[in-house]
């Protein structure tokens, strides 16, 4: 009795009751999305299925601690390599292309799943153990170390990196880069050395986008972009040029979004039709029948998560506890940031998802297994909450 006590008071309470707000919202938006007509399936039925799958995961992880978390880190991490190089050689029947992009695998009775969505975590664990690895062996932090670390992370994100790319799947390939910049943050890899690599690094998106809007001939025959690719980009700069091709559904999705105005049309009054609303642009049916009232509202559910980790990993006294939970964030802030500045306009569009609010079983996994890390840290943080251990 008192061991069930014990192990009951360890368990996260405040992160899973966001997880369930954040669920609640999920399907009440995507109910209301299917309602368009274009859809034959019950998403929210597969989504509570997923949800429930997700819990499986979390109840799987939450057992793990650091020393097995940094032990089968390198395992998912090839694991996830492997996954990445089967869909690229995979024949089309098991997985096809789809929108130009090959990065689905298609499995009977569970539908279309995505590796890269767990591959992303497997880069966490996987950077976080690199990070910790190098400063139990190299104590003294001098210039030196810093650019072996450096190399060392980058060499890790690029194996993945262009892997997704050969999909090739940009918004993905966005999120390791996102995941990478976070985890470089944390190291400790000294600014001297950073701001030049970072003022490099804005240079080239300057001079890339110079070229995506003047010269696309140019990366179209060096960096293999595609013509789809470059609508995005038109599109998103000008979208109503461009309304009745690929500018279509950020067009449709401003006009939700705006006519729902503060109060929104209410439950289940929708007007504007919208193709894949139910996934990546689950946000636009928010905005439409709930207004600027309801966005604030998953907005802020979104961010508590964000805010919720970012304590676990303040609090914890463990540092690879620490990198992981930076990791996870900056994944999971890059998606909100993505998702809902694609959907206003303010980004292009990438078809990543809102996290834990858009339908797809491969983000749900992946989301889940992150935040099965976090519990896990939650679980085991009472062993080191008075432990000198760095």
């Amino acid at each position: 009795m008192q061991s069930q006590k014990n192990i009951s008071s360890r368990i996260d309470y405040g992160l899973a009751f966001i997880i369930f707000l954040l669920f609640t919202a999920s399907c009440i938006a995507i109910y209301s999305a299917q309602t368009t007509g274009q859809y034959a399936e019950n998403f929210v039925i597969k989504q509570i299925f997923w949800y429930i799958v997700g819990c499986g995961i979390v109840f799987g992880v939450i057992t793990l601690d650091s020393d097995q978390l940094k032990k089968l880190s390198w395992y998912t991490y090839g694991f996830g390599i492997f996954l990445l190089i089967l869909i690229i050689v995979a024949p089309p029947s098991i997985a096809p292309v789809r929108n130009g992009a090959k990065s689905w695998f298609v499995l009977p009775g569970l539908g279309s799943l995505q590796p890269s969505e767990v591959v992303k975590v497997f880069i966490v664990l996987a950077l976080a153990t690199v990070i910790s690895n190098h400063h139990a062996k190299n104590r003294i932090k001098t210039i030196k170390t810093d650019i072996w670390l450096l190399t060392k992370l980058c060499l890790v994100t690029l194996v993945p990196l262009m892997l997704v790319m050969q999909q090739p799947d940009l918004g993905t390939s966005l999120v390791f880069i996102a995941i990478l910049l976070g985890m470089i943050f944390i190291s400790g890899v000294s600014w001297k050395i950073l701001l030049p690599i970072f003022s490099g690094g804005i240079t080239l998106i300057t001079v890339i986008f110079y070229f995506v809007i003047w010269h696309p001939e140019v990366l179209e025959k060096y960096l293999g972009v595609k013509q789809y690719q470059f609508g995005r980009i038109y599109s998103w700069i000008d979208p109503y040029n461009y309304q009745s091709s690929a500018g279509f559904q950020l067009t449709r999705s401003l006009l939700a979004i705006g006519s729902g105005e503060t109060g929104g049309k209410g439950f289940g009054h929708r007007e504007v039709y919208l193709p894949e609303s139910h996934s990546d642009f689950i946000f636009s049916v928010i905005g439409e029948e709930f207004g600027f009232v309801g966005s604030s509202i998953v907005i802020s559910l979104l961010f508590l998560l964000i805010y919720h980790i970012t304590k676990i990993g303040m609090d914890s006294k463990n540092n690879y506890y620490t990198y992981i939970c930076v990791g996870i964030i900056s994944m999971i802030t890059f998606h909100v940031f993505q998702n809902i500045g694609m959907t206003i306009g303010v980004l292009p569009i990438t078809g990543i998802p809102l996290p834990f609010i858009s339908y797809g079983g491969s983000s749900l996994m992946g989301n889940f297994l992150a935040v099965g890390i976090i519990f896990s840290i939650r679980y085991h943080y009472k062993k080191y909450m008075f432990s000198t251990e760095s």
